[in-house]
């Protein structure tokens, strides 16, 4: 099976059919999975998307809305339908799902929707809603099946099948003891294979991986990728089961996070939205280009003071636009493979180190490279062999601390509590360009004046 991309074939087969009247409608959507039709809901207006859901059926519908990209904003469709459709769907979600979906909602409507459901489901959501949301808390679901460690194989077996009737998968099951404590986990393989008279304690894997609900999502995704889990139990300070993290929750956070690290080395606020208007991308990147115009009068004073050497050798200021472009990419490519590092390891000094030495060897050999292929192009096409050396040695120096900047300024900001990804691209270009600049030109009035 192919991934689906919205097609404008498809969006008019929707809207053609939603104009021929409902039972056409149902036949046309019966062509397209649950989570096709959340992307085809981004080419329909908020009208068609309620006209959809409120033809389907809860289960089906309920499927849509947690596949809704968060910019499509599930919250609002959800809130505007009529309360008793609203309810149905609402019960039918995980509640980790609708934990996500009911929190972007204004207290007041989640009160609405809340009031409107079963004590327990209620209960659950409100108390998933005070975790934050970027957590094992706010990732968790709080349905899984969990045994008593006492249990005989027998009725671990009969426990297993009444409480998975309310569940729709299930991949672990969890073992605790009579006061609810987590002992650990058992597959299901292990339970149907052991003997007829095993106890579940003889079966429970007791060094199984946990996490707490306050631990932040990408160590949660960090963990069940190093230890190929598909869940992982949430517990609290007194060691008591309170929910699970499944693989398909933390593939959101992984391309979440990496979408936010993306965002962040180009100077974009990670509140601006993939697909907001221009005021809002406005609003967002005006202020990270001011500081970055202010960096840059910076690396123009440089120029200024150098200002007789230019005008005695004018091309100089053709070669300064290369050696400044060439810093700031290779900058760029030593501070995203850093930060990409930071994001996924908690990376010791040595560690540190020895990214710092690899972005010094990388930047050492390009700029050599590099720099050797614009001292052929300034020998041949200005004639000037000493003119070659400057670029040559501005070129492979600028790269080296294009690299130690590149791999040692997110480290640095790491260590004193400031995130990498915000403010490492801005101090990076600035030591490329001055720096760029500075060699280029200091290198000049020395050896060529």
């Amino acid at each position: 099976m192919q991934s689906f991309e919205i097609d404008k074939s498809d969006v008019l087969k929707v809207k053609n059919a939603i104009s021929a009247g409902d039972e056409i409608l149902k036949e046309v959507l019966q062509d397209y999975h649950a989570s096709e039709i959340a992307i085809l809901f981004e080419r329909l207006d908020k009208a068609e998307q309620q006209h959809i859901i409120n033809l389907l059926p809860a289960e089906i519908a309920s499927e849509i809305i947690s596949e809704m990209d968060e910019e499509s904003h599930p919250e609002d469709l959800l809130f505007k339908l009529h309360p008793d459709k609203r309810t149905e769907i609402v019960e039918e979600l995980d509640y980790d799902d609708a934990t996500d979906i009911i929190s972007q909602l204004e207290d007041h409507e989640q009160k609405e929707i809340l009031g409107d459901l079963n004590e327990e489901d209620a209960s659950n959501i409100r108390n998933l809603l005070t975790y934050d949301e970027k957590t094992a808390g706010g990732l968790m679901n709080t349905d899984l099946i969990c045994v008593n460690i006492n249990l005989t194989k027998k009725d671990a077996i009969d426990e297993i099948i009444r409480q998975s009737e309310e569940m729709e998968e299930f991949y672990t099951i969890y073992v605790v003891d009579d006061q609810e404590i987590f002992k650990g986990i058992v597959s299901l393989k292990d339970i149907i294979k052991a003997k007829h008279n095993a106890q579940i304690t003889e079966l429970v894997k007791t060094d199984a991986v946990y996490v707490h609900p306050d631990t932040d999502q990408e160590e949660v995704a960090y963990l069940i990728s190093q230890y190929n889990l598909t869940s992982i139990p949430v517990i609290d300070d007194h060691q008591k089961l309170l929910g699970r993290v499944t693989f398909d929750d933390v593939i959101d956070v992984m391309q979440e996070e990496s979408t936010e690290d993306i965002l962040k080395i180009s100077g974009v606020s990670e509140d601006e939205e993939l697909s907001g208007n221009w005021v809002e991308a406005v609003k967002s990147r005006l202020p990270w280009l001011i500081i970055n115009l202010g960096t840059a009068f910076l690396a123009s004073s440089v120029v200024r003071y150098f200002d007789p050497t230019i005008k005695l050798i004018p091309s100089l200021a053709a070669y300064m636009t290369i050696i400044a472009g060439m810093g700031g990419n290779a900058a760029t490519q030593a501070l995203a493979v850093t930060v990409r590092r930071i994001s996924l390891y908690d990376l010791t000094d040595k560690q540190a180190y020895r990214t710092v030495l690899k972005e010094f060897t990388v930047g050492l050999i390009n700029g050599a490279a590099n720099g050797l292929i614009v001292f052929i192009f300034a020998y041949f096409f200005d004639g000037n062999p000493m003119l070659g050396l400057v670029i040559f040695l501005a070129m492979t120096g600028n790269l080296v601390i294009a690299g130690i900047t590149g791999a040692g300024i997110p480290l640095i900001l790491k260590r004193v509590g400031i995130d990498p990804a915000i403010a490492s691209s801005i101090i990076i270009t600035t030591f490329t360009d001055v720096f760029g600049f500075l060699l280029i030109l200091g290198l000049a009035s020395k050896l060529l004046l």
